[in-house]
């Protein structure tokens, strides 16, 4: 499918931050670009390329960077005073989650993949009132379904949840939208596949073959194959 319009940043700053963090997370090997050698999934989808943002914790410059434009995304966006509190889904939400609420100043929280114990808080670390505005934090977001599970969790726990934020959205596959759309929540990140691909290509960081071969894939990421090998 072809790049939907909520995958477009639509200001300048928007389309500044997607650019440098695409960039950033090129220059720390966070993204790969692998159509002969492509990458199966424990879902069985295949694709030529992969992003682990998890790599991010450990490179401090881009981290810092990648934090500043997340708060300046979060509060164009949402507002400076939107939330009450950061929530982390675990496990790579939570140092993402950490770094936004001390920058914010605000109280920060952990979500549970599962509920340990019983009672209102069983998913959730941390404290904070009956009705409090949070923002659900994670890394990326690819079909939006663990999304749907911590924004369930945070609200059995009388939180209010209207966003949730990301550093990478895939931004190719409709469900990771939609799925949370459906809960009456805004999904907000700073880039996406198009924005590396974009970055990639501008700055030659890969043969051309293969800058085709992810164009390819995010056209239509659930029928992509890896293309022929010669010989």
């Amino acid at each position: 499918m072809p790049r939907s319009a909520d995958t477009i940043p639509t200001s300048e700053a928007a389309r500044e931050a997607a650019r440098t963090t695409a960039r950033a997370l090129l220059d720390i090997g966070a993204v790969t670009f692998r159509p002969d050698e492509p990458f199966t999934f424990t879902s069985g989808r295949v694709a030529p390329t992969y992003v682990d943002c998890r790599r991010i914790i450990s490179f401090p410059r881009a981290r810092a960077a990648i934090m500043r434009m997340a708060v300046a995304q979060i509060d164009r966006e949402c507002g400076v005073e939107a939330f009450d509190a950061i929530a982390g889904g675990e496990t790579a939400g939570i140092p993402f989650a950490a770094w936004i609420a001390e920058a914010m100043g605000l109280p920060m929280l952990y979500v549970r993949k599962q509920a340990k114990g019983f009672g209102r808080m069983a998913q959730i670390e941390g404290e904070f009132r009956a009705g409090a505005r949070v923002l659900l934090v994670e890394d990326l977001a690819t079909d939006g379904g663990s999304k749907v599970r911590f924004i369930d969790a945070l609200r059995k726990a009388d939180a209010v949840v209207a966003h949730t934020w990301v550093v990478f959205h895939y931004g190719i596959f409709a469900e990771s939208t939609e799925n949370i759309a459906k809960l009456g929540v805004k999904l907000h990140a700073l880039a996406t596949f198009w924005d590396v691909l974009d970055v990639a290509r501008d700055e030659q960081r890969y043969p051309p073959a293969a800058l085709a071969a992810v164009e390819s894939y995010l056209g239509s990421p659930n029928t992509w194959q890896a293309p022929a090998k010669a010989g």
